[in-house]
C-alpha cells in the first residue's frame, strides 16, 4: 500500500465554512477575474464558474430585467456623414451603416435607469442607460452603453456581486448605502465612477439632455481586414443638464416619471432631439506607451490624445404606439453586430456580450428576435427550430422545407460568400486569472476631480460625506484613502467633512452605522419617524 502523501504535497487552497462555492461545491479561489489569454483577453469560453454565475445572475427575477428596468424610448433615424472627421470612413471600417453620406439607417432607443425596479423614480443617483438598436441593411447593430462613459468594474466576473451590493439588502428589502460603499472600497477600481456617480453626473435632468456613450472598447474593421480601436460617444444637440441631490428630491415630490413624460412631450409637438455621434480611434495594440490599458473601461481616453471625430448624427421622431411591445420587450445585446464592426478582447465587453443576449432568452423568450421592435429590417432565414411563441418558420423562399440543417445537398440554407477580408487577430499568452497591468485605480478620478467646476466639487463633496457619514468606519477610511490618492484637496475635503459629520452625530448620540440609507437620503429614518407622527388618524369603515 503506497503511504498517503503529506497533505502540503496535494492541498491547493485553504477553505472554511465561510469560503465562497460554486453551485457544484467546488471552492472559488478569485472571484475578481475571468480566464484570458493574458491578462488583457480575450476571454475563453471554458470560464464555468463566471457563466454558472452570470446565467444565474440573469435569471434572477421575472419579468422585469435585472438591471435597466425602469426605461423609456423613441423611434428616429441615424444619419451617416460618410466620414469620420476629415477623413473617408472607409479608411477605418467597412460597415455600410457609415457609408454614404446623408444616408439614414431606422433605430430605436431605449433610456433607462440601472439598478431600482421598473416603477422607480427617474430622479435616482444611478447610471442611465443609453442603448441605440440600428436597423442596417446588412441586419441590427446594438451600441449598448451609459449616460457615463466608464464603469466600476473591468472584469464581467464581479458585475452580478455589484449589481447585489447596489441592491436592496436581501433581508430588509431597503437599499442600503453601506452596501454600496463596502463593494466600492473593497473594488478600488470603482473610484473614478464614484467619483462622477456622485457628482450632479449621477443624476441627469432627463433623458434628452444627457450624454451617451458605448463604455467598452471596439473594433472598426476596414476592407483590408485591418482593425482600430474605437470608443463611441453621443453628443446632445440640446445641451447637457444635471441636477443636485435637493434639485432631484424636489423633482421627484411633484413627478417620478418626469424624464419620461419630458422626452414623449418633446417628440409629440415637434421638438426632436438629436444627437451627434463621435468616435475616438486609436491604433490596434497594448500601446505600452500610455499610462493606462485602452481596454479598462474605468479609464476616459484623453481627447487631447484621440480626439473626438464626428460620424453621424441621429435624430428621435417617433414615440412608441404601445410601451410594453416596443420598450419593454426591446432586447439589446452587446454581441450584436454588424461586418465591419468587431469585439475588442475587453474583458467587461466579453462577459457583457454572453450576458446580455442570455438574459433576453430567459426574460423574453427564445424568439425574442421575432418580435418586431427585435426583429432586423431585412431577410431573415435560419434552421431554428420551437420554443416559446414562435410564430415564424424563418425560411427562405427556395428552401425544402425538410432540410432544417447545412450543410445539405437536398435544398437547405447554404452559407453566404465571404468576399470582404476576414479580421484575425493574433493572440497569445498563458491562460490565467490576473487583472491588467496598468491598473491606477485614482489617477484619473484624481484628473476628472479637477476638471469640475467648483459647485460640482461641492456637490460631490456633500453627497459622499452623506451617505459615508453611516457606513462603518472601515469603509470610511478606505474611501478617504482613495480619495487622497486621486487629490489632495479631494481627499482633505472627504476627510474634513465625515470628521465634522461625526462630532455632530456623536452631539446627538446617534449611531451612523446603524442607519439603513438609501443612496442620496441621509435622512431616511427621519422620514420613517415622520411617516407615523404627520399621519392623520382615521376610524375603520
Amino acid at each position: 500500500m503506497s503511504k498517503e502523501p503529506p497533505k502540503d504535497d496535494y492541498e491547493t487552497h485553504k477553505e472554511d465554512e465561510n469560503t465562497l462555492t460554486t453551485r457544484q461545491g467546488h471552492p472559488v479561489t478569485n472571484n475578481q477575474n475571468i480566464r484570458t489569454v493574458g491578462n488583457r483577453g480575450p476571454a475563453m469560453l471554458e470560464n464555468y464558474d463566471f457563466i454558472e454565475k452570470i446565467s444565474h445572475f440573469d435569471r434572477e427575477k421575472i419579468p422585469e430585467r435585472i438591471v435597466h428596468a425602469r426605461g423609456a424610448g423613441a423611434h428616429g433615424y441615424f444619419e451617416t456623414y460618410g466620414t469620420v472627421g476629415d477623413e473617408p470612413v472607409s479608411k477605418y471600417t467597412r460597415a455600410k451603416v457609415f457609408h454614404g453620406k446623408g444616408k439614414r439607417t431606422p433605430v430605436f432607443v431605449r433610456f433607462s435607469t440601472v439598478v431600482h425596479g421598473n416603477h422607480s423614480p427617474e430622479t435616482v443617483r444611478d447610471p442611465r442607460g443609453f442603448a441605440v438598436k440600428f436597423y442596417t441593411e446588412d441586419g441590427n447593430w446594438d451600441l449598448v452603453g451609459n449616460h457615463i462613459k466608464i464603469f466600476f468594474i473591468r472584469d464581467a466576473m464581479k458585475f452580478p456581486d455589484m449589481i447585489h451590493a447596489f441592491r436592496p439588502d436581501p433581508v430588509t428589502n431597503v437599499q442600503d448605502s453601506e452596501r454600496f460603499f463596502d463593494f466600492c472600497a473593497n473594488s478600488p477600481e470603482s473610484f473614478h465612477m464614484v467619483t462622477f456617480i456622485y457628482s450632479p453626473w449621477g443624476i441627469p435632468a432627463n433623458y434628452r439632455m444627457m450624454q451617451g456613450s458605448g463604455v467598452n472598447t471596439y473594433k472598426w474593421v476596414n476592407a483590408e481586414g485591418k482593425a482600430v480601436l474605437v470608443k463611441y460617444h453621443w453628443e446632445p444637440k440640446q445641451g447637457i443638464k444635471n441636477l443636485t441631490m435637493k434639485e432631484a428630491q424636489e423633482i421627484q415630490g411633484k413627478n417620478f416619471n418626469h424624464a419620461t413624460q419630458d422626452l414623449y412631450e418633446a417628440i409629440e409637438k415637434g421638438d426632436y432631439p438629436e444627437w451627434e455621434l463621435f468616435v475616438q480611434i486609436m491604433e490596434d495594440g497594448p500601446h505600452p506607451e500610455l499610462d493606462f490599458d485602452p481596454l479598462d473601461d474605468t479609464k476616459l481616453w484623453p481627447d487631447d490624445q484621440f480626439p473626438w471625430l464626428p460620424v453621424g448624427k441621429m435624430v428621435l421622431n417617433r414615440n412608441p404606439e404601445n410601451y410594453f411591445t416596443e420598450v419593454e420587450q426591446a432586447a439589446f445585446g452587446t454581441g450584436v453586430l454588424v461586418d465591419g464592426l468587431d469585439f475588442s478582447e475587453d474583458k467587461m465587453l466579453q462577459g457583457r456580450t454572453f450576458s446580455y443576449s442570455d438574459t433576453q432568452r430567459y426574460r423574453v423568450g427564445a424568439n425574442y428576435l421575432q418580435l418586431p421592435i427585435n426583429a432586423a429590417k431585412r431577410r431573415v432565414a435560419t434552421n431554428q427550430e420551437g420554443g416559446h411563441m414562435r410564430f415564424d418558420n424563418d425560411k427562405g423562399p427556395k428552401q425544402n422545407l425538410h432540410v432544417n440543417y447545412e450543410p445539405s445537398s437536398l435544398g437547405g440554407l447554404e452559407e453566404a460568400e465571404q468576399t470582404g477580408k476576414e479580421y484575425t487577430p493574433f493572440v497569445e499568452g498563458n491562460i490565467v486569472r490576473e487583472s491588467i497591468d496598468r491598473d491606477d485605480n485614482t489617477k484619473q478620478a484624481g484628473e476628472t476631480y479637477r476638471k469640475f467646476e467648483q459647485w460640482e466639487k461641492d456637490e460631490l463633496i456633500h453627497n459622499l460625506v452623506n451617505d459615508l457619514s453611516t457606513c462603518a468606519k472601515v469603509i470610511q477610511d478606505k474611501m478617504i484613502a482613495l480619495a487622497e490618492s486621486a487629490d489632495e484637496e479631494y481627499g482633505r475635503r472627504l476627510r474634513e467633512g465625515l470628521e465634522l459629520s461625526s462630532k455632530q452625530e456623536s452631539s446627538t448620540g446617534m449611531e451612523a452605522a446603524e442607519e439603513m440609507h438609501p443612496l442620496g437620503a441621509k435622512d431616511a429614518d427621519k422620514a420613517v419617524d415622520e411617516a407615523i407622527r404627520k399621519g392623520h388618524d382615521a376610524e375603520p369603515y
